[in-house]
């Protein structure tokens, strides 16, 4: 009876160390991911102020590679985080039934103007008309990352195709082939290793060499899987496995109420705006400040107060009784979480748009904020136009007439 006593106790405590290292290392992630994406957030949020403001066909050339390059920096820390999420088990996943044919003709829509810049033509299925249990956002990104890889590995005027079968297992295949090159044999298993681009490093084709890796870490993680078949000279075939769920006409899978109708083109919406409209910036970066009243800068009606601690921010809600309220999640005498728990406990902010700005982009944060009363959550790098989207909906409201 003693030794089983201590052999529990060493488990319980074996458990409890491993939980605290899990947290650990998920706050590490956490932070990590807001260090390395709020500098971002001011390289790319000010390119793309430039980007509107600039005239010269010459400084725009020169804005747009900041740009670009900023993105591809961006792309290769969100694919490292990711795939230190999966390895670590702390990646969140949104198991939910999901209509094919919206996500499909989505992913399409996106990588159209990369295909059409390659002169590759995309040929698909007519029919998606099936769904699969898995996340949606996590899904959205293999399959786009397929078809990135798919245009971008192929040849100029190549092909790609999109197709969708049942397996025998009772799996449903998703396959996205090309005309490529192609991978010899004894190097398909490199194809999944994280940074090892197979010799592509040393050619004009952009990549981080992860995006394989994590396509079938999350494959995996969904309950499926991600194959290959490739034919030097001819091209390659990739196919994500995942559990079906029903042939024929399901019902597509519901939306997050974070989403917010930002595909607008803002120079449009702006026509017929009022103000004034108050925002209280709660945040205490000060680049990030500096951003925001350039965005504001762009609607004459915002008037936007700025705070850059928690106490202040909710004294200035209190006292302004702002139409919007941004939030940052790292503040210096409290949590931006903590902040907004507050908000909400106030009848007088019951209906007032709160929306997080932050450079932590952990899918369970989102949903936690979700709960606790977030209208919106925008990641940094902040996309302008979504945030002038925000900007925008309530200064449409003030105009309208009762």
């Amino acid at each position: 009876i003693t030794e089983a006593v201590a052999a529990e106790s060493v488990l319980k405590e074996a458990k409890e160390a491993a939980e605290r290292a899990n947290a650990a290392k998920s706050e590490f992630m956490s932070r990590m991911s807001h260090e390395l994406r709020t500098p971002l957030n001011s390289v790319l949020g000010f390119a793309q102020i430039l980007q509107m403001e600039l005239e010269s066909k010459d400084d725009l050339e020169l804005v747009d590679h900041v740009y670009k390059s900023g993105q591809h920096l961006l792309t290769l820390i969100n694919e490292v985080l990711d795939i230190s999420r999966v390895e670590s088990g702390n990646i969140a996943l949104t198991p939910e039934t999901i209509l094919l044919a919206d996500l499909l003709s989505e992913c399409l829509d996106i990588i159209g103007p990369q295909a059409k810049e390659r002169g590759v033509a995309i040929s698909y299925s007519d029919s998606f008309d099936f769904s699969v249990t898995a996340d949606q956002l996590r899904l959205k990104q293999v399959i786009l990352n397929l078809l990135s890889n798919a245009i971008k590995y192929n040849r100029d005027e190549g092909q790609v195709s999109l197709s969708c079968a049942v397996q025998p297992d009772g799996m449903f295949a998703i396959t996205v082939s090309d005309t490529g090159i192609g991978v010899p044999p004894e190097e398909i298993d490199r194809l999944f290793a994280p940074f090892d681009r197979l010799g592509a490093e040393n050619t004009e084709v952009e990549g981080t060499g992860v995006g394989l890796a994590l396509s079938l870490a999350l494959a995996q993680a969904m309950g499926g899987r991600l194959e290959v078949e490739s034919t030097l000279g001819v091209g390659s075939s990739f196919t994500v496995l995942l559990p079906l769920i029903e042939a024929g006409e399901p019902q597509a899978a519901e939306r997050s109420p974070l989403t917010n109708d930002l595909g607008r083109a803002t120079a449009d919406v702006a026509q017929g705006l009022h103000g004034p409209l108050t925002v209280v910036y709660i945040d205490d970066n000060l680049a990030s400040l500096r951003l925001v009243q350039q965005v504001a800068a762009r609607r004459p009606g915002v008037r936007l107060v700025h705070a850059m601690h928690g106490q202040v921010g909710l004294d200035l809600v209190s006292s302004t009784r702002p139409d919007l309220i941004l939030l940052d999640l790292h503040l210096p005498d409290m949590s931006g979480e903590e902040v907004l728990r507050r908000l909400r406990a106030e009848s007088a902010n019951e209906n007032t748009p709160i929306v997080v700005l932050s450079a932590d982009a952990t899918p369970g944060r989102v949903r936690r904020l979700r709960d606790t009363g977030a209208s919106g959550y925008l990641t940094k790098p902040v996309d302008v136009k979504e945030l002038l989207a925000w900007f925008d909906e309530p200064l449409r409201s003030e105009g309208e007439t009762p």
